[in-house]
This record gives structure tokens, C-alpha cells and sequence, in this order.
């Protein structure tokens, strides 16, 4: 008998039978060869079932009926896929065994579940896990196909996510709907989302600016001048600033202290699904979902990057080959340039920057494979060019500066000096002439703390007296919290909530965001869809009804609900459960309680005001809502 491979879309199908079944005959909803039947799902062709189909009585929402807690959850077909759900049921009754190649993680391995269990399949099943679509890879893979019981953790992980996800969301969403009588959606994923959005526009609203006072010096020493910034507690005393400048104008001082050191810049790490949504976001305006489509397709019908839905910056000793055979790809294409300049030795299994195997689980870092892209629309050039630039930098040597620290002492007043030189640009130059919002970032944030970047040589004497040529006082003021982006607020669901600028550190806890990476995007568009937020150009606002949502949940004494930390600590239990480390039932059990938990509180809780859900006027023409103050 033949064998059945499920792949989880039509053009995965497609580019697995052209792999291992050239001449396969395209059936439309199948296609068929010698050896290997190969059809698919359309997405998820099986879902939970709605309350409904337990009771009759839930089609009524009433608080009254809750928590709806059933005791085996029931699987239903989507009604517009239900003829390929036909077609698999058909198809598995003319072969032995099944090939589970949906995609190689959770969702694909529920999307499998569901229908494996739906079709009461009996049939052996064998795992396809690759990482990128074209035919080598394909072919390897069937080469190395794992028996599915391997995978029996992560089914239990990817079905605990789905009911605790319907448990926390049909409940939660029926108690506060119903008590309050305005459609509100609840979630163990999108509320501390929204919690995340909320809290920021409190700080913004209860900033207060301050205005305080720099005094910046000019100074010379024979034919050098640099600037200074002087040294103290913040003065928020115009006068006092004066004075200190007018005290060191013109006078004479002396370099106390100078210190040199060279320091290495080494390449950002290599993309990410949700580094590449932030960074996307920020340099080209793209939601994270749009991000996420361009990416996909490029996986999938360009076959020109590798899986995109992953959550590893890092690469295994076994993908170093494959960096080699796509960066000679590259040779004869717009990067033909930088690929002649590149050096293969720099990517090795050794270069803890690029391999480092404990950090890669399911799937590696999206990279660029070794076919040529062809004809890609706009925003899918824009999209692989940051891809392709990300993996070419790590051919390259790191940037080397000099670092030079100087401090000048003008009548009894101290200036600071921080000049950071440049000797070689190393990886830098393949981003030589673009707009890379990386870049852009750091070159803020580097001019926030004074630092003056030069290409030309810099030094100055210790022994040799200085003169203080000029000093003025700049006028500054304190900033409040910056509304999120959807590219920062993916940055805060990914450390669930931290605000975490230290790069290691947000990977330490990278495992307990909120969310998954293939799952953020979707988790914004439903706080759009419902109405809880909305688009200000690339600013996130948050709308009355979003505001009011956040206000309930607490007011109900249900804080946890909103909690980032807390529900990264369930992702972090959902992936011990995927690792065998945990249990699934003893996670359920938990989610169960808080359900009855979450019901219990809203059913005592007053009713809400209709007009906490009313939208505002519209502010006048010209004006936005943060400017009328209409937040």
C-alpha cells in the first residue's frame, strides 16, 4: 500500500511531491505517485468545539450557566474545509501508513492531532521535520523521517495550549459579557497584551516634565578640539547653569584623566520571527502579522528563506554547511560584491555568535537558503534583503574602535568627554549605505549618552594644558514612556513584560514570553478586531473599550489575568510539557481552577457603567486624540 503525506498547506504539498514525486499525477485536491500519496489541510481543517455542541442550553450566554468546564473536549470540522477533511478521510483509506508533515512545530503537530484523532486514524505515522522547502532538504528529510511517537509531548503541549486557551477565553469572555452587557473578549495570551498597552498610557498620562539644564563646554589643545559635558547632579536652575558657564568660558583647564581602550562591535544575531517583526516594524511600518505573511511566503511558495516561525537566533553544527551553500548562492546577484569580500572562516562550529546548539530547539535561525530568489514583490525584497544582509554580516570581521574617555577640569568644574573612533568598519559595511533601524537605534541611543563617533584620528595630551573656547547652556526637558509600537510591543511580549534592555538577559527569560512567536501577530490583530485598540500611524492607541476591559478584569480582583509574568510562566510550563519535563494534566488541573476562580469573581462583581464603553468625540479637525487629550 501506498503511503499518505499530510502536509498542513497546498503549496507545502506541491513542493514536497515535487521532491520526492516528480511525476506524481495532480489530482487538485491530492497529488499521487508511485510510492507516496501527497495531500494536505488548508490551516486548521478541526477546531474545539463551541459550547453548543456540549449542551443545547449554552447557546445562550448567561452567566448563570458558568464555568463551562467539559470533561473531554469535543473536535468539530470547519464548515468551508470540511470537503478536504473528506478528501484525507478518503485518501487514508487507501494506504498503511500516514506522514505527518505539517509544519514542524506545536500548531503543525495539533493541526495533525486534530484530524489524526477526528478520522479515528489507526495508521503508523512517521514525522517530517525540516527546517526549509527546498527539494535537498525535503528529500533529506524523508531520508531521516522520526517515528511520531517521538513527538507525543509536544501533541500534549499543543493540546493543553488549545484548552486552556478555550477554558480561559469561552468563560472569561461569557462572565464579563454578560455581567457587564458589552461584548468583551477575554484571553490567557491578549489580556495581559492589552494589561501591557494600558498601563503604558497611565504612565504617559501621569508624566510630568521636568526642565533641567546641560552645560557643554568646547575646548582646544593645539590643533585639537572636542566638546564636554559637564559633571553633577542635574541642575534644574537656569541661573545656576549660567553661572557655571560663564565661570569656565574663556579660562584655561587641564586633562586629568584619559583613558584609551579598543573595543570590538561583533554582528546582531541572526533573525528570529519576532526580532524580525520588531525590526521590520520600525524600518519599514509592517504589522507583525504582515511581517509574518511576507516571511511565510518567502518560506513557502519563494522557498528562498528557511522556517520562519521559530524562536532561536542561533544555528546547530550541522546548519554551518548550509551557511556556506547559501552564501555561494549568492554569488552573481545584487550582494555579489559583499560575497566576494566575505570570509567563510569567520562562520564556524566554534563562533558562539552564530552556533550554539543549546539554544536552538525545534527550528535555527532564519537564514537565506540556498536558492536564488526570483521574481519577489516589493515588500518581499525589502523583507529578504534584511535577511540576507543579518546572515552576510557574519562573514564579515567585527567593527574595531578606539574608545577614548577624557576628563578636563576648567575652574574647579568637571567635563566629560567620550570619543569613540572608528579603525575598521568589519561586518558594518554591509549595511554601508542603508537604513538599517538597528543601526539608527543604537546611533541614538550612543548620542543620548554624549559619545562622538569619528573616523578620523583623535588623541590629545595629559601633560599639555587645554582651553576652554566655549560653554552653553542647552535647555532639555525629561520625556515620558513612548506609546508602543506593535515593534515594541512585540519586544515586551517576548520578555513578558520586562522591560528588559539587556540583550542577555532577554534571552535568559525568552522562554516564558507571552505568546509564541508564530502566535504574537495574531494576538494583535484580535485586540484590533474587537476594538480594543487601534493604529495611530505606527502607535498603538488604546481605545475606551480596551481601557474599560483592563479596569473590570481588576476591578474583579482577577489581577492575575492580566499578569504578563503569570502567563509567561505558562508558556514556559506548556514548553517543559513539550520537553517531557511536565505534566500536562497536573497544568490543566490549574487552568480549571482559575476558571472557576475567574467566574466567581465577575458574578460578584457591580455591574458597569454603559458609558465607560462610549467612544469619545471626535477631536478637532488637525488635531489628534493625544493632543486634544482625548487619550
Amino acid at each position: 500500500m501506498k503511503t499518505l503525506v499530510l502536509a498542513e498547506k497546498p503549496d507545502m504539498g506541491r513542493n514536497i511531491a515535487k521532491a520526492i514525486e516528480p511525476k506524481a499525477v495532480n489530482k487538485k485536491t491530492h497529488l499521487e505517485g508511485e510510492r507516496y500519496i501527497i495531500t494536505w489541510a488548508i490551516g486548521h481543517l478541526v477546531g474545539l468545539a463551541e459550547p453548543d455542541k456540549y449542551d443545547v442550553r449554552y447557546k445562550k450566554w448567561r452567566i448563570e450557566d458558568l464555568p463551562i468546564i467539559p470533561d473531554t473536549f469535543k473536535l468539530i470540522p470547519h464548515y468551508k474545509t470540511r470537503s478536504q477533511l473528506k478528501v484525507i478521510a478518503d485518501l487514508a483509506k487507501q494506504c498503511g501508513t500516514i506522514i505527518n508533515a505539517c509544519d514542524a512545530g506545536r500548531e503543525g503537530q495539533l493541526i495533525f492531532s486534530f484530524i489524526q484523532q477526528h478520522l479515528k486514524l489507526r495508521h503508523p505515522v512517521q514525522r517530517l521535520w525540516i527546517s526549509d522547502l527546498t527539494p535537498e532538504t525535503i528529500r533529506q528529510g524523508f531520508a531521516q523521517l522520526r517515528d511520531g511517537s517521538e513527538f507525543e509531548h509536544l501533541t500534549k503541549a499543543a493540546r493543553a495550549r488549545s484548552e486552556a486557551d478555550w477554558l480561559i477565553g469561552m468563560n472569561g469572555s461569557r462572565a464579563f459579557t454578560t455581567k457587564h452587557r458589552e461584548l468583551l473578549s477575554v484571553g490567557r495570551v491578549q489580556t495581559p497584551v492589552l494589561a501591557l498597552i494600558y498601563d503604558r498610557e497611565k504612565q504617559i498620562e501621569a508624566f510630568r516634565s521636568l526642565t533641567y539644564y546641560e552645560v557643554e563646554a568646547g575646548f582646544s589643545q593645539e590643533s585639537t578640539r572636542y566638546p564636554g559635558k559637564w559633571q553633577g547632579e542635574r541642575i534644574t536652575d537656569r541661573q545656576r547653569a549660567d553661572e557655571i558657564a560663564a565661570k569656565v568660558k574663556g579660562r584655561p583647564g587641564r586633562i586629568t584623566s584619559y583613558e584609551i581602550k579598543d573595543t570590538r562591535e561583533y554582528p546582531y544575531r541572526l533573525y528570529d520571527l519576532t526580532l524580525l517583526q520588531r525590526e521590520a516594524n520600525g524600518k519599514y511600518g509592517f504589522s507583525a502579522k504582515k511581517t509574518l505573511d511576507l516571511a511565510q511566503s518567502l518560506y513557502e511558495k519563494h522557498k528562498v528563506i528557511t522556517y520562519p516561525r521559530t524562536n532561536s537566533n542561533y544555528v546547530t553544527e550541522q546548519n554551518i554547511p548550509e551557511m556556506h551553500r547559501a552564501l555561494s548562492s549568492l554569488q552573481g546577484t545584487d550582494y555579489d560584491s559583499l560575497v566576494q569580500q566575505a570570509a567563510r572562516s569567520f562562520v564556524h562550529k566554534n563562533n558562539r555568535h552564530v552556533c550554539n546548539p543549546a539554544k536552538v530547539e525545534d527550528h535555527h535561525a532564519i537564514l537565506p537558503t540556498a536558492k536564488k530568489a526570483g521574481s519577489l514583490s516589493a515588500d518581499e525584497q525589502k523583507l529578504y534583503d534584511m535577511i540576507v544582509r543579518r546572515f552576510l554580516s557574519h562573514f564579515y570581521p567585527p567593527a574595531q574602535y578606539k574608545m577614548h574617555t577624557v576628563i578636563t577640569e576648567v575652574a574647579e568644574e568637571t567635563f566629560k568627554t567620550t570619543v569613540k573612533q572608528l579603525l575598521d568598519l568589519g561586518w558594518k559595511i554591509v549595511y554601508s549605505g542603508t537604513e538599517d533601524s538597528k543601526k539608527n537605534s543604537k546611533r541614538k541611543k550612543e548620542e543620548e549618552n554624549e559619545e562622538v563617533e569619528t573616523d578620523k584620528p583623535f588623541s590629545v595630551d595629559k601633560s599639555l594644558g587645554v582651553l576652554c573656547t566655549d560653554a552653553a547652556v542647552q535647555e532639555k526637558e525629561t520625556q515620558p514612556p513612548k506609546p508602543f509600537t506593535e515593534g515594541t510591543l512585540l519586544k515586551a511580549m517576548e520578555s513578558a513584560g520586562k522591560q528588559i534592555e539587556d540583550e542577555d538577559l532577554r534571552e535568559a527569560i525568552k522562554d516564558s514570553g507571552l505568546g509564541t512567536p508564530a502566535t504574537r501577530a495574531a494576538t494583535i490583530e484580535r485586540l484590533k478586531k474587537v476594538g480594543y485598540i487601534r493604529m495611530q500611524g505606527k502607535r498603538i492607541e488604546l481605545e475606551p473599550k480596551g481601557r474599560s476591559a483592563v479596569e473590570l478584569i481588576r476591578g474583579a480582583g482577577i489581577e492575575l489575568l492580566t499578569s504578563p509574568e503569570m502567563t509567561g510562566q505558562w508558556e514556559r510550563r506548556l514548553n517543559e510539557i513539550a520537553r517531557g519535563q511536565a505534566s500536562d494534566t497536573a497544568f490543566m488541573e490549574k487552568v480549571k481552577e482559575f476558571t472557576v476562580y475567574i467566574v466567581n469573581k465577575v458574578r460578584s462583581q457591580p455591574q458597569a457603567d454603559q458609558a465607560a464603553f462610549a467612544q469619545p468625540e471626535a477631536p478637532a479637525k488637525g488635531r489628534s486624540r493625544a493632543a486634544s487629550g482625548k487619550r
